[in-house]
């Protein structure tokens, strides 16, 4: 696994976690279980509060400079056919 989709993966997972907690605080529902190691405790309390703050444009620049982590356009088709499609 490259690097760019291992990061994407941790990033998605952690991310994920982190809005379940939130919607869950919001609503009453139990707390969840605490980070548990280093890499918990950085996905959890340091990139995905970081990630929120992020204003949208910056993230957008992000997830676009990322190889392979972001959707892709369709290319411009270089002919149209003449005449009607039906």
């Amino acid at each position: 696994m490259g690097f760019s989709r291992w990061l994407r993966s941790n990033s998605e997972h952690y991310l994920a976690i982190d809005a379940q907690r939130r919607v869950g605080e919001r609503y009453g529902a139990a707390a969840t279980r605490k980070a548990r190691g280093a890499a918990e405790v950085f996905w959890l309390k340091v990139f995905a509060p970081t990630y929120r703050a992020l204003p949208w444009g910056l993230r957008r620049r992000v997830i676009a400079a990322m190889p392979g982590s972001h959707r892709r356009d369709w290319p411009e088709p270089s002919r149209r056919p003449p005449g009607p499609a039906v």
